[in-house]
C-alpha cells in the first residue's frame, strides 16, 4: 500500500532587495499577470491543505506584504529575514520550531520569485518524501551543450552534461536535519548543498521547465506568458 503524502511547513525566503533587475520594487513585489510575484508564489501552498503552515522571510523593513491581504490566512506567518538566503532560511525554520515543539516535521523551501510552480509537480514531490529520507528537491536534468569559460568568455572545455541538474524549488527536508546543516554550512548556494555538505543525498524529481526563477526582463514575459496561459 502506497504510503500517502505527509503533511509539511512552507518557508519562503523574501528578503531580498532585488537590486539585479536594476531598481525598482524588489522583484518578489512586481506585477505579474493580474497579481505579485509572490502572491503567485504562495498560491500553490496556501491552496494545498497538507500545508500545515506557511513561514515568510521578510526584510526588517518591508512595507508591502502587509498591504497583500493575507491578514485572513490564519496559517502564514511573518519572520524577519537575514542578509543571505541561507539566514533568512535559518529565521523561517527557527519559527517552524517554535510552533512544532519536539516534532520534526517535512519543511518545503520554495523561493519567492518562482511564481510558476505548477501543481503536479509539487505533489510528486510529496509523493517522493515517503521513499527519500534525506529529501528531495525539483530540477531540470540539463539537455543544453555546457561549455566552461575563462574570463574573457572564451571556451576553455565543453563539460559532459550526463548526470547535470539544474536545481530548483520547492527542495523538502526534515527540520531538524535542515538546520542541522546551515548551522554549519559556508555560503550554502541552496538548501539542498548545506545537507549534501553532511553527507546526504537528496533525491531530485524533474519538473517542468516553466518553474523558472524570474532573474531578468524576459523571465517576466516567459512567466506571464505560462500563467495567463493557465488562466484561461
Amino acid at each position: 500500500m502506497a504510503v500517502p503524502p505527509p503533511l509539511y511547513w512552507l518557508v519562503m525566503p523574501a528578503a531580498g532587495s532585488g537590486e539585479r533587475m536594476g531598481g525598482g520594487p524588489p522583484k518578489q513585489y512586481r506585477p505579474l499577470a493580474g497579481r505579485t510575484v509572490i502572491e503567485h508564489a504562495l498560491a500553490p501552498f496556501l491552496a494545498d491543505r497538507r500545508c500545515v503552515g506557511l513561514v515568510v522571510a521578510l526584510a526588517a523593513n518591508d512595507l508591502s506584504f502587509a498591504r497583500l491581504g493575507f491578514g485572513a490566512e490564519p496559517r502564514l506567518r511573518t519572520v524577519t529575514g537575514g542578509a543571505t538566503r541561507a539566514a533568512s532560511v535559518a529565521a523561517g525554520l527557527a519559527a517552524v520550531a517554535a510552533a512544532v515543539g519536539d516534532q520534526d516535521p517535512w519543511v518545503l523551501v520554495h523561493d519567492a520569485a518562482r511564481p510558476c510552480l505548477a501543481a503536479d509537480d509539487l505533489e510528486t514531490l510529496l509523493e517522493a518524501l515517503p521513499n527519500s529520507p534525506a529529501g528531495a528537491l525539483l530540477g531540470f536534468p540539463l539537455a543544453d551543450t555546457v561549455k566552461r569559460a575563462d574570463a574573457g568568455g572564451r571556451v576553455t572545455a565543453t563539460v559532459p552534461r550526463v548526470g547535470l541538474w539544474r536545481a530548483a524549488t520547492p527542495q523538502a527536508f526534515r527540520l531538524r536535519r535542515l538546520q542541522a546543516a546551515l548551522a554549519v554550512a559556508e555560503a550554502p548556494t541552496d538548501e539542498s548543498s548545506a545537507v549534501e555538505a553532511l553527507g546526504d543525498a537528496p533525491q531530485l524529481i524533474p519538473c517542468s521547465p516553466c518553474n523558472l526563477k524570474l532573474t531578468t526582463a524576459g523571465d517576466f514575459d516567459s512567466a506571464a506568458w505560462y500563467l495567463l496561459g493557465e488562466q484561461r
